[in-house]
């Protein structure tokens, strides 16, 4: 089982193939496999390299009393250290998402370009977003320590369902990525809840972030996740936004088909990294129309 040492625990990655490398950041509650798709289509093409996040899979939990997005970014980072990963494009999808935009507003040269799927950036809430993010979210807290994980997620996607129809996306999908994998502990899920809900404490500086960046969100979203999209195309320099027809929340999994391409397209327009204009004046190419 390969591991690696990073930031005091032993982090589980695999990498395929060769070329300009590409490191996922899976969601919440997952663990690496979500992109096995992605993986399988890219990696005669680029170095991809997928890790279970510190909490999840096969890495595990830590000591640790509490988590945050700038520990998961710094264990990322002895990641990419440890891999000898020369300017690494970062692709997260919801927690991956804001682990991969602290790591590259915290290193904003070491990166070669950034992909942000339906994930959420941490400026000031909306009372939504409030209610969603820091009642919903910890109010899962205690039902999780008395009946399981398992049963209180069904209950939040079937109530999610009701009031945000498409939302949930394919969540067998999902139900079998766990099933597949090791399951997260209690303690640890209350670590890795809490710091998503507390991401908005978290400094992240987009304007320093000037590597180009695609952001994709699921057409059936979350309607806050969908105002971040337009949060972050207004404040990132170079960005472009693809929405996944009728996708929700892990869009990767819902359509991933339509998401590889996507993810695809621009990584062959930046792979040797161009200076942003619509004809990559180092291979020529031009920018592609569905990015």
């Amino acid at each position: 089982m390969p591991t690696v040492q990073t930031n005091g625990i032993e982090t589980y990655y695999e990498e395929r193939g060769e070329g300009r490398p590409v490191v996922f950041v899976h969601a919440a509650l997952v663990d690496h496999a979500m992109w096995d798709e992605q993986v399988a289509a890219l990696e005669d093409d680029y170095r991809t390299v997928v890790y279970d996040v510190r909490g999840h899979g096969r890495t595990g939990g830590s000591p640790l009393a509490e988590y945050s997005t700038t520990l998961y970014a710094a264990d990322l980072r002895a990641l990419v250290e440890a891999l000898e990963l020369d300017r690494p494009v970062l692709c997260g999808l919801s927690l991956g998402g804001l682990i991969a935009q602290t790591y590259a507003a915290t290193y904003p040269d070491e990166i070669a370009g950034l992909v942000l799927a339906d994930t959420f950036t941490p400026p000031i809430l909306t009372r939504g977003e409030w209610f969603l993010r820091r009642v919903v979210l910890n109010a899962l807290i205690p039902p999780v320590r008395l009946l399981g994980l398992e049963r209180v997620e069904k209950a939040n996607v079937w109530l999610t369902e009701r009031f945000f129809g498409g939302a949930g996306g394919d969540y067998e999908k999902v139900e079998a990525l766990r099933a597949a994998g090791p399951t997260v502990t209690t303690d640890e899920f209350v670590k890795i809840v809490r710091s998503m809900t507390r991401f908005h404490d978290v400094t992240v500086d987009l304007t320093a972030i000037s590597v180009p960046t695609l952001v994709v969100y699921g057409e059936k979203e979350l309607p806050f996740v969908t105002q971040h999209a337009a949060r972050l195309a207004a404040h990132l320099a170079r960005v472009d936004v693809v929405e996944i027809p009728g996708a929700g929340h892990a869009s990767n999994l819902d359509d991933p088909e339509t998401f590889t391409g996507a993810l695809r397209a621009f990584l062959d327009w930046i792979a040797p990294v161009g200076d942003g204009e619509d004809v990559n004046p180092e291979t020529g190419s031009r920018r592609p129309s569905s990015v």
